[in-house]
């Protein structure tokens, strides 16, 4: 059973504008471990996919926080909600800390989606209660 959904649409100008007025404590803010070695070892080679990495996180994790009904507030922060890949290249939602405990307490199971262009990232989460 459907217990919410989440779509967020972000413009990658205004991620690179705080990029750069920010610098790397931008990225570390809204990425968790994990991601920051990916973003890092894509903006090493591409920039401009850097950026675009560092937007989709950041709308799967609105879109994620819609989903849940908390937006930006405890227990969701947005270091321990995690937007990994599979082997195949699905995204997933990994959750860390007090995060994880809350979301599993509900009974939940969560899907995303991550899609990016040049100028907007967008994201899509479905929150389902699990079977009995």
């Amino acid at each position: 059973m459907v217990q919410g959904i989440g779509t967020d649409i972000c413009d990658v100008r205004r991620i690179r504008a705080s990029f750069e007025r920010h610098g790397e404590r931008f990225a570390q803010r809204i990425l968790s471990d994990g991601e920051m070695a990916v973003w890092k070892s894509r903006t090493a080679r591409w920039p401009d996919r850097g950026l675009r990495y560092l937007a989709t996180r950041f709308s799967a994790k609105e879109a994620f926080s819609k989903a849940v009904g908390l937006g930006i507030r405890m227990p969701m922060t947005w270091r321990l909600c995690e937007i990994a890949n599979l082997p195949s290249g699905k995204p997933v939602i990994v959750l860390h800390g007090g995060l994880k405990e809350w979301f599993e307490a509900q009974g939940w199971t969560a899907h995303v989606t991550v899609t990016d262009e040049s100028d907007y990232a967008a994201s899509f989460v479905v929150v389902e209660k699990k079977a009995p």
